[in-house]
């Protein structure tokens, strides 16, 4: 038992600098999200091949645009995993509040909304070593699904003008970040 328990520590102890120089986990933040009225994010990602990555992110906005977003992706890099082009298939959910935004539409008022959804998305961009530890990433994505609203007259008098279900098509993943790598 105790020649068993040696030869699975020596080999764990064999694979361990291996596995550190590989580079395999990252945790990235992009810039642009910050700049949309604050918005928090992080994603982390695992790279279990040469070609692709698998990842989680979270977003978060408590100001005037509220929203609480989550998301799993996977990423295909045609030369290496995380160095130069990608691809990237992901799966959403978002939780959003527009309360008191006023739009750029001059009948919209106070009309504001909030609602649930949920949807895939396709994305691809380009990332950029900076050096052995960090990459400057860049990309641009859609996302598509579901959106289940509810329309407030006013943020303030909470009266609803109209609830409903739609299908919707928006821009996503517009991405000026930087990752860490590790």
């Amino acid at each position: 038992m105790n020649r068993i328990k040696t030869v699975i520590l020596t080999a764990l102890a064999a694979m361990l600098p291996l596995a550190a120089q590989a580079q395999n986990f990252s945790v990235s933040t992009n810039a642009v999200d910050y700049a949309c009225l604050g918005t928090v994010n992080l994603d982390a990602s695992y790279a279990p091949g040469t070609h692709w990555t698998i990842g989680a992110g979270v977003k978060y906005n408590s100001y005037t645009i509220r929203q609480r977003a989550v998301s799993l992706n996977a990423r295909y890099w045609p030369w290496h995993k995380y160095s130069g082009w990608w691809i990237a298939g992901s799966m959403k959910y978002q939780e959003y509040n527009t309360g008191g935004y006023r739009t750029f539409r001059f009948d919209a008022g106070e009309e504001t909304s909030e609602g649930d959804r949920m949807g895939g998305g396709l994305a691809a961009g380009y990332s950029y070593m900076l050096g052995n530890h960090f990459n400057l990433d860049f990309g641009l994505g859609l996302w598509a699904g579901y959106d289940i609203y509810r329309t407030y007259v006013c943020p303030k008098c909470g009266a609803v003008s109209k609830t409903g279900q739609k299908f919707f098509v928006l821009p996503s993943d517009f991405t000026i970040g930087v990752a860490y790598l590790f």
